[in-house]
């Protein structure tokens, strides 16, 4: 009887980002991928949201490493916080490294990390850990599908694919090799991108975008073009750089993320950019607005982007003005179309020329499409088969597609951030729950309870309202020193302001001369007294429920 294998799922089953799953074979842990999810419009003040890393902190003495499929933010960003769990290796094609690494040293966390750089079709034992490693396109370079070989067979993760054949490096997703293996060895369970199941047909080469992007240049001769698109989209970013090229521009990189990547990718080989056609950005002054194309950050109207500080007239490098064309190279992702509408909309104040895929071929999606997924499925036949990366609808219109493919709907099994399944020889079983809630990153705070999210939603839209009491305590005698104050930001303004402050002044004063006569001392009880007080009276007068905020000095701690 072979060991049993146990998968949790950590992120990513039911959003678009947090992707983080892990394997564990004979005691031992591997990670597939530990990435960050960008914030909600209601998750105030947020900068990034992580997995929950509960689990794993736990069992972090079983951790041999992390899985790093590609080098997506949604794959790689939460590696840099994993290690300060523990050291770990990381283990990755060169470029997915080169790209984990950046954020790793912004953390200080360089000395945790031990890099194992693996190539197309590759296979390495880590631990009890037998890997292979299969060439997948995707919409960043040398993305990979993994085959873990365990004791219960084979758990093949398909990363992020597309099947185009026609990428631009002409690396191929490797359905040969993924055959080969799966006819001889077979694949016991798969763990499949989601993302675009629900989509029909198949999605368009990245090659297709080159000559859409060419032809918008040509057309818009003398004028100043900036194009937004996805740091690490590396293969975008040679097609931006070549139609500029061929049209008389010069290229000029904007944002930190842009500027990092398209050096590494230069470094690597992987980008080509001459020399004498690339500047930077303080450069480009003198440079005529018909010669010059702007490579920028901010494709998703991220708030601190470069392109959205360009909306704002905030850019200290790059002033948009009328006549500017701004192509939006990408596609808004699942939750971020309200900041994206919001950074077109300051653009278009300023009387820039937008493009983007609403109305031009100037974005091709990395994701397996209906028919892509299903050429996939056919040829790894797996026994059993978990949808995952994708929001619920996704993964199950994937598992719907699963099952018209011939794949039994109980070896079909939709799961969930926090659920486990166990592989042994009798098939494929759920394991225990685990912890996965959203772990919120403020600056350079991390673990924020979601009651401070509450609380600023709540600031947000309703404001607050305090109140300060001052207390004399002599022996048994207690007395308020003078009226209590009330002090309010964005709950009433103005006279009808002044007159509901006064009312609240009366009614946090009776309930507290109330409650010392009957010989209330603490500062908690007095400070509940004054919240329960002012609460009902704020609610009941403006039915607004702003945050409660009361402070009473002179009080007893305890």
């Amino acid at each position: 009887m072979a060991s049993p294998v146990r998968v949790v799922f950590l992120g990513g089953l039911g959003e678009i980002g947090r992707n983080c799953a892990a394997i564990e074979v004979d005691g031992k842990i591997m990670l597939i991928d530990c990435g960050i999810m960008f914030p909600d419009d209601d998750m105030a003040g947020v900068d990034l949201v992580l997995p929950d890393f509960t689990y794993l902190r736990e069992n972090a003495h079983r951790i041999e490493g992390v899985v790093a499929t590609h080098g997506h933010e949604d794959h790689i960003g939460a590696i840099a916080h994993l290690l300060d769990i523990a050291d770990m290796k990381i283990i990755g094609s060169a470029l997915t490294l080169g790209l984990a690494r950046n954020r790793i040293e912004e953390r200080g966390n360089m000395g945790k990390a031990t890099f194992v750089e693996v190539a197309d079709n590759e296979r390495v034992k880590i631990g009890p850990f037998d890997l292979e490693f299969f060439p997948v396109t995707h919409s960043v370079p040398n993305g990979f599908a993994t085959a873990f070989h365990t004791p219960q067979g084979v758990i093949l993760h398909s990363g992020d694919f597309k099947l185009d054949m026609t990428p631009v490096d002409g690396r191929l997703t490797d359905l040969a090799a993924i055959g080969h293996m799966a006819k001889d060895d077979g694949v016991r369970l798969f763990l499949c991108d989601s993302t675009n199941a629900n989509q029909q047909g198949f999605s368009a080469s990245e090659t297709s975008i080159g000559q859409s992007i060419h032809d918008l240049f040509r057309a818009r001769a003398g004028r100043r073009i900036i194009v937004a698109c996805f740091a690490s989209h590396i293969h975008r970013v040679q097609q931006i750089a070549d139609a500029a090229i061929e049209n008389g521009r010069t290229v000029a990189t904007l944002g930190r993320s842009m500027n990092k990547n398209v050096a590494l990718a230069r470094k690597m080989g992987l980008l080509s950019i001459p020399d004498d056609k690339l500047l930077a950005i303080e450069e480009v002054g003198d440079i005529p607005d018909g010669e010059l194309c702007i490579i920028s950050t901010g494709s998703q109207g991220e708030p601190m982007s470069a392109l959205a500080r360009m909306a704002t007239g905030d850019n200290k490098w790059l002033q948009v003005r009328d006549g500017d064309t701004i192509i939006l190279s990408s596609h808004p992702i699942p939750g971020n179309e309200s900041s994206v509408s919001r950074v077109i909309d300051g653009l278009l104040r300023k009387g820039v020329e937008i493009i983007d895929s609403t109305t031009h071929e100037v974005h091709a999606t990395g994701h397996a499409m209906s028919e892509e997924l299903k050429v996939l499925h056919s040829i790894v036949q797996p026994e059993w088969f978990i949808p995952v990366h994708g929001e619920f609808r996704h993964m199950s219109g994937h598992a719907h597609l699963a099952s018209q493919m011939g794949l039994a709907a109980d070896h079909i099994m939709l799961c969930q951030d926090g659920d486990s399944v166990i592989l042994n020889d009798k098939g494929l079983k759920r394991g225990e729950s685990v912890p996965s809630d959203y772990i919120y990153v403020n600056g350079t705070v991390g673990d924020l309870d979601e009651s401070v999210l509450v609380d600023r939603r709540v600031l947000g839209t309703h404001g607050f309202v305090s109140a300060v009491a001052s207390l004399a305590i002599e022996g048994p005698n207690a007395v308020l020193m003078r009226e209590p104050e009330i002090i309010s930001k964005g709950w009433v303004e103005g006279d009808e302001g002044d007159q509901l402050r006064k009312e609240a002044m009366h009614t946090v004063r009776d309930a507290l001369e109330n409650a010392l006569s009957d010989g209330v001392r603490t500062r908690p009880k007095l400070e509940k007294v004054i919240r329960r007080s002012l609460g009902r009276f704020v609610a009941h007068r403006t039915r607004l429920r702003p945050v409660i905020v009361p402070v009473v000095l002179g009080a007893h701690e305890e």
